[in-house]
């Protein structure tokens, strides 16, 4: 049985420029979409606690927050917000802590690799857009094999600004060689969606990341919400197929 991809309600907004181009390129959030690096993450913080004498917070709460980085694990950790003067050294041991274990136990999600093959074999190219700063994004790539594949590896102190703003995802697209609307942008945050429809690409948001505590995913106007990896494909030769139809002319 297929599954069905869900799609935003429709709306009466004219087709985007990205709706007609083919897409030549798909770009990722790292974190939450293409690998699960919560375990590391996670055991940076209650590293972190135990140091202080104090129980490991359960894993399931430390998961969701994920994609707010150190804000978001402090925040659950020991209760303090970027705004109060305690929150610099916490964030700093806590990227110390991390950064001493980036793949002792991160993954990428299952079915990501044979994914990334498929753009290979189907003749796109793919880089990844995170707001990890390169101290981590490009050690993570490498050590994963990715960083000779990806045509582009960009973080979040690449450009002057981060997501959600489209100045990342620009920089990745002139790195990847070619114009945003043939980009994709795929990620498990609203912030992804933000700065994917602020670049002008159509953009795609996954059920297996992090997600955080905000609005249901539905709610973030994604052009569609997939289940699996397997399933990007499966879109993206759909897309490419009506693009290649409309340019024909076949379709007008």
């Amino acid at each position: 049985m297929s599954t069905v991809l869900t799609s935003p309600p429709a709306t009466d907004a004219p087709v985007s420029a990205a709706t007609r181009t083919a897409i030549r390129t798909v770009l990722f959030d790292l974190d939450g979409t293409l690998i699960d690096s919560a375990p590391d993450l996670a055991g940076a913080t209650n590293e972190m606690r135990v140091a202080r004498g104090l129980p490991e917070v359960p894993f399931e709460d430390l998961r969701p927050m994920v994609g707010a980085g150190a804000r978001g694990m402090m925040g659950i950790a020991f209760k303090v917000a970027p705004t109060q003067a305690s929150f610099p050294a916490l964030r700093d041991e806590f990227f110390d802590r991390y950064e001493q274990r980036l793949l002792r136990a991160t993954h990428p999600f299952d079915g990501v690799e044979a994914m990334l093959d498929a753009l290979r074999e189907d003749g796109l190219s793919w880089g990844i857009v995170t707001n990890k700063s390169e101290r981590f994004a490009l050690p993570l790539a490498q050590g994963l094999g990715w960083s000779a594949h990806a045509a582009a590896v960009v973080g979040g102190d690449t450009t002057p600004f981060a997501k959600p703003r489209p100045e990342p995802l620009f920089e990745a697209a002139r790195r990847a060689g070619v114009a945003a609307a043939a980009c994709i942008y795929v990620g498990d945050d609203a912030r992804d969606i933000q700065a994917g429809r602020a670049a002008g690409m159509l953009t795609v948001a996954v059920r297996w990341g992090y997600l955080g505590q905000g609005e249901p995913i539905e709610a973030w106007g994604a052009d569609v919400v997939i289940d699996t990896p397997s399933q990007l494909i499966d879109w993206l030769r759909a897309k490419n197929a009506e693009a290649r139809g409309l340019k024909s002319g076949s379709l007008a």
